[in-house]
């Protein structure tokens, strides 16, 4: 079994390459082994594109080898017609004997079906191995399919006397917390996540553009919650540089519980995961409704003295770093 991790483990530095970039499709490597050797790896790279495990045996120089191979992949390969061929068939028409699994698909037409075809073909098959590894790897693929929400990043800068904005941002928009190193690490986590949300009074004091400027990645989706539509179209949110959903109380009832209406209306859009950036109100709104998974907080070492206090948040600390003068805490939920 500590073979067969160590290969799993590959599969899993393999699919992280896929960050941001596969959406709707989940993370997924794959490497295949002979006597020992790795001889060929790949990962998904991009929904519509081959998955991981046609990279791979694609990668292999002399495919005469496979007949006495072991292909490992993180996520068990699909067994149904989608924009590519099932993966179950290429790796049965190649005659690989052996296929490791990381942990079951939970996509509908996925689920187990892939395991079983390849055992009926025949085929030496192992699943569970580094199972939570591999889970944690699609935690917004996992979150997305089993709880029907997308995967929630709650995100906020707070000063050291614990404000998130001053009393009047007359003399600046925005007003800076954190400093450059931690804004560009920003940057590149909106080009892993599919969504960014920002509530009303956010776009009308910042007016944010939400794209990833600082870091090369695709723009995530911007998402704006506007029940009475008073933001104006000249707002750099309804620019041209990425796609903006735009939330009011004609898709959602704000008056009930905000949180679950706007995480139901986000999954019939097919949006597997979101970073809230808005004010203190909407994050706490997702707090509160308990309808979130990671919150990533910096704090700086600025003052303000008054102003908008930073959102009161209870959960566990995974991890704590130095940016810098600033501090980043990252917290779960569970």
């Amino acid at each position: 079994m500590k073979i067969h991790e160590k290969y799993i483990k590959r599969c899993i530095q393999l699919a992280k390459n896929g960050l941001g970039t596969t959406y709707p499709n989940p993370l997924v490597g794959s490497v295949i082994v002979y006597d020992g050797k790795i001889i060929g790896e790949g990962w998904h790279k991009k929904a519509g594109e081959p998955h991981a495990e046609v990279h791979a045996i694609n990668s292999v120089k002399d495919k005469s080898l496979l007949s006495q191979s072991t292909i490992y992949v993180s996520l068990e390969p699909c067994s149904h017609f989608g924009k590519t061929p099932p993966c179950c068939d290429l790796i049965v028409a190649q005659n690989i004997p052996n296929v490791v699994i990381g942990t079951r698909d939970p996509f509908a037409k996925v689920a187990g079906n892939g395991i079983r075809k390849l055992i009926e073909a025949g085929k030496n098959v192992t699943v569970g191995v580094l199972e939570d590894e591999c889970n944690e790897l699609n935690r917004r693929f996992f979150t997305f399919h089993n709880q029907k929400r997308p995967y929630i990043i709650l995100k906020w800068a707070e000063t050291e006397d614990g404000y998130i904005a001053p009393d009047s941002k007359e003399e600046q928009k925005p007003v800076w917390i954190t400093n450059s190193y931690s804004r560009q690490l920003v940057h590149k986590w909106r080009t892993e996540e599919q969504g960014i949300l920002i509530g009303t009074q956010t776009a009308i004091d910042d007016n944010p553009s939400l794209t990833a400027r600082d870091w090369k990645g695709k723009h995530p989706v911007r998402i704006v919650l506007d029940k009475k539509e008073r933001i104006s179209k000249e707002n750099a949110i309804f620019d041209s540089s990425a796609p903006t959903i735009l939330i009011t109380e004609k898709e959602i009832n704000f008056s009930q519980n905000l949180a679950k209406e706007v995480c139901d209306y986000l999954f019939k859009k097919e949006i597997q995961s979101v970073i809230i950036e808005g004010g203190s109100r909407t994050i706490q709104t997702f707090i509160d409704a308990q309808l979130w998974d990671e919150a990533k907080v910096f704090k700086g070492i600025t003052h303000f003295s008054s102003g908008t206090i930073a959102p009161k948040i209870t959960g566990k600390i995974i991890k704590e770093q130095k940016i810098g003068c600033d501090q980043l805490l990252i917290y779960s939920r569970l």
